[in-house]
């Protein structure tokens, strides 16, 4: 499998471990990965707000670098972020939808040789693995099964809702996929009431204390309900709710102590590499100071000391 790879912004610059993790697990998984290094922000919605179309043009653009390599022999685009995949569906679907506004916005990138033709396959790494690579080859590749370690989803917002824009159905549950991976993978799925709610990142500039309260309130719902640690396709809830950790809990006035993990990070461990491999030592709450992998996941894999 070959794919025309966007990491999105967050991935190479707040949250490094995301985008060395995805790099590390791809080859294991059989996915090669094309980086569109020339791509721009997904704009994450706000640009929209001053400028649709501007918005559009710079999402164009990067749809239409993925369709050279798709040319090239790439099978479709892949993102690791899911505000990215959530901003950029709602652009794809505007640009579908009109061929006048498709050829307006397309006038923006004729100075570069760039065109977007309808019809780009665009999916997030989450959506890769249960829908081209298959729960049960993903079963098959684990050699280190996360038993007993109890991981809460963390979806986030834009690769949830709205259901009709991300082809969300009984026959498609792509907001049940975090759930059958960590089955797949060996671990217990913990429900508990904050798995598909905002984190509150996007009004962190505007309602900071609000913003710190919503990301408290979902990590311990999760740590009620016995969560080791959550995982999340989404670096800016990871930023929420892992790097803010501890003003978080000073908000709510609860030491928290959850590690939050990424999703390639979570898979990493499964197909038995090693936690300094997947950047575990990057987080703010680092996992290994705080889960007994001894029992949960990681007992043979040595010295944790350097992850």
């Amino acid at each position: 499998m070959k794919v025309a790879y966007w990491p999105g912004c967050v991935s190479r610059g707040f949250t490094p471990e995301l985008h060395g993790s995805v790099a590390a697990v791809a080859p294991k998984l059989g996915i090669e990965l094309v980086e569109l290094n020339r791509a721009s922000c997904c704009g994450a919605g706000v640009i929209a707000e001053h400028s649709q179309e501007l918005a559009d043009s710079l999402n164009a653009r990067t749809f239409a670098l993925a369709q050279q390599e798709i040319e090239k022999g790439a099978d479709f685009m892949m993102n690791i972020c899911s505000t990215c995949q959530g901003a950029q569906t709602e652009c794809q679907e505007r640009l579908d939808a009109s061929a006048a506004y498709r050829d307006e916005v397309n006038k923006h990138l004729t100075p570069e040789g760039l065109q977007y033709a309808k019809g780009l396959v665009n999916k997030n790494f989450l959506w890769v693995l249960v829908e081209e690579l298959g729960l049960d080859e993903l079963r098959s590749m684990v050699t280190r099964p996360l038993t007993d370690l109890k991981v809460g989803p963390f979806y986030g917002c834009y690769i949830v809702r709205p259901t009709d824009r991300l082809d969300i159905s009984a026959e498609n549950p792509r907001d049940r996929y975090l759930e059958q991976v960590i089955e797949a993978l060996g671990g217990t799925v913990v429900d508990y009431a904050g798995a598909q709610k905002c984190c509150g990142f996007p009004i962190s500039l505007m309602q900071k204390e609000t913003s710190f309260k919503m990301a408290g309130r979902h990590l311990g719902d999760a740590k009620d309900q016995g969560a080791d640690c959550l995982v999340t396709p989404c670096p800016l809830c990871h930023l929420n709710l892992d790097m803010q950790q501890p003003v978080v809990s000073r908000t709510v006035g609860r030491d928290l102590q959850m590690p939050v993990l990424h999703l390639p990070q979570l898979v990493g461990l499964a197909l038995g590499m090693a936690p300094k491999e997947l950047g575990l030592g990057k987080h703010v709450v680092k996992p290994t100071s705080v889960i007994d992998w001894s029992t949960s996941v990681v007992g043979a894999v040595g010295s944790l000391s350097a992850a």
